[in-house]
């Protein structure tokens, strides 16, 4: 699966084929019975008036309201097409682009779900009216047709007055194409800025950061409005004289066709026909200038879905392997952030057997966690691998590898839901795994406290929890499903005495379990359990061995809160 989500949308949109043709289908038939109103107008001047015959303008009329009334059903049933293709499409792609967005954020770049309000975009041009002028204008050639049969000189005022009002949708989309192009981008940016304030409200609240956030959001926010501005002024000139031209064709439609009745080479009839068939041909085009807007908006956010899902790594499907032991082979790892040139990491290597639990230590920015997220298969190396019972995880299937890794991030988030949902990955789980996990994590009996227990809903991120409950359960969120390999990153920086006394004993009854143990900590209550200790310095792997010759060698004399900071 993995390796056809580049082609996702492409495949998507075949898979709808269908559907558009049924569409276009209906737009030719749609804009055919549109004859029907200008064929009864100059059948109504031409035959009823000079005949005065009430049945014939019975029966016209009643053609004509049937013919009316199928058009408005095809024009329902096409929006309805197109709702559902709408809605098709993002049940079908915005899956693999929250993916897409998840992957790109373990891969360094800025936590952002803007492929998700680019496929709403799409869905809701694809659903709103702005479409339809795109969908019409093809069929205009056919009422210029008729007007040209209905006389020469009507088909060429309108053929004109068409080509005038597509070449102002062209010079439209030429003077706004790139001040929309930017503004979108500027837009997206001061929505990252509002979104970052809110999510840090306590900081920003804390520190009084508010005006000075306000003010760079207000900078950022001003251009988007002022690009946003230009555009708006330009297209709204171009749409205005877009209309004072249709106003003039009209009058010279019909000023010339009362010139031609007067020279009696028409007829009332066909002159009014012509009027109405030549307002119908330039409809699409005026519509689409109107429009313009948001076909450019949902054009630049297809483009930048399509973007997004290209850039997901290509994987080749692999079928599921067996649950490893736990042996960890990590062979002159190196890591480069993207767009970086001075690696994070370079040249680490060791082997943990089965069981065994390892001491992460270092200075602060030393890459402690960025090898912690490389053990468990969120970064991809630049060099070297990190294997697990022989499988670069890089390249194990995270569908398939979570299920036998448990990880604990250095920042905790939790998701809105139940203690129960948070504990269980967010899947169902079985109440007797969730429990064990619980337990586990010393957090059983401090979930029974809690208002509904196991069902009680935490908030958005766990904002009714404290840190330290939020710490606990995401601990215990790692621990379920007994993992074969367990990454802790700094498990009690946010713990009490009691809740570091449950995470000692929990990780002394994971190394009875035979679970190998990665644990980032600086707090030496923690480290006594660990059969190895890895010291990162200057990026590089400094020691690494048997705990009890490593930790002497790094840590001063005076005692332990001299040991290495994990930072």
């Amino acid at each position: 699966m993995r390796g056809t989500v580049g082609s996702e949308l492409r495949d998507a949109l075949g898979a709808c084929r269908g559907g558009f043709f049924a569409v276009a289908l209906f737009s030719l038939f749609i804009n055919l019975l549109m004859l029907a109103t200008p064929l009864y107008m100059l059948q109504l001047f031409d035959r009823v008036l000079g005949s005065r015959s009430t049945d014939t303008l019975m029966v016209l009329t009643i053609i004509t309201v049937l013919a009316l009334l199928t058009m408005a059903g095809l024009m329902m049933a096409r929006g309805r097409i197109l709702v559902w293709i709408g809605t098709w499409i993002d049940r079908r792609i915005g899956g693999s682009v929250l993916a897409a967005g998840i992957e790109s954020t373990t891969q360094g770049r800025e936590p952002s779900v803007q492929g998700l309000r680019d496929v709403s975009t799409v869905r809701t041009f694809l659903t709103g009216a702005g479409i339809f002028p795109l969908m019409d204008a093809p069929w205009t050639p056919i009422f210029i047709v008729i007007v040209f049969l209905l006389h020469p000189l009507l088909g060429w005022i309108s053929l004109i007055g068409t080509a005038i009002l597509f070449t102002l949708a062209l010079f439209n989309e030429l003077a706004t194409r790139k001040l929309l192009a930017r503004s979108s981008v500027a837009s997206i940016h001061s929505l990252q800025q509002a979104e970052a304030a809110v999510h840090n409200a306590d900081v920003v609240r804390a520190m009084g950061m508010a005006p000075n956030l306000i003010r760079r959001w207000q900078r950022q926010n001003s251009e988007t409005t002022a690009l946003q501005a230009r555009a708006s002024n330009r297209s709204g000139a171009i749409t205005s004289a877009s209309k004072f031209f249709r106003l003039i064709l009209q009058i010279a439609m019909l000023g010339t066709g009362a010139w031609l009745v007067l020279q009696a080479e028409i007829t009332p009839g066909v002159m009014i026909a012509g009027s109405i068939l030549m307002a119908r041909a330039l409809a699409p085009v005026e519509q689409a200038i109107g429009t313009w807007r948001s076909a450019v908006s949902a054009r630049d956010a297809y483009k930048r879905v399509k973007q997004q899902l290209a850039a997901m790594p290509a994987r080749p499907a692999s079928m599921p392997l067996p649950a490893p032991s736990g042996n960890i082979s990590v062979e002159g790892l190196a890591y480069v952030h993207s767009g970086a040139s001075d690696p994070v990491l370079r040249g680490i290597t060791f082997e943990l057997k089965a069981g065994e639990a390892m001491g992460l230590i270092g200075p602060t920015a030393s890459g402690k966690t960025t090898l912690a997220r490389l053990l468990i298969g969120n970064l991809t190396p630049r060099a070297g691998h990190a294997r697990l019972d022989g499988m670069d995880v890089a390249e194990w299937d995270s569908m398939d590898r979570g299920q036998y890794v448990g990880y604990l991030p250095q920042d905790v988030e939790l998701f809105s839901g139940t203690v129960r949902e948070n504990i269980a990955r967010m899947g169902e789980g079985e109440t007797e795994d969730i429990i064990a996990a619980a337990k586990l994590a010393g957090v059983h009996d401090l979930v029974l406290r809690l208002a509904k227990g196991y069902e009680t809903e935490i908030g958005e991120g766990g904002a009714a929890l404290s840190g330290g409950e939020r710490q606990r359960i995401a601990l215990a969120r790692a621990l379920y499903g007994n993992p074969k390999l367990i990454v802790l990153d700094e498990p009690n920086a946010s713990l009490d005495s009691e809740g570091e006394a449950a995470l000692v004993d929990a990780l002394q009854t994971l190394g009875d379990n035979n679970v190998t143990l990665v644990v980032i900590a600086h707090r030496p209550s923690v480290l006594r359990n660990m059969d190895k200790v890895l010291v990162l310095q200057d990026r590089a792997m400094s020691a690494f061995g048997p705990r009890d010759e490593v930790l002497p060698a790094v840590t001063a004399p005076s005692g332990e809160d001299s040991a290495p900071r994990a930072g």
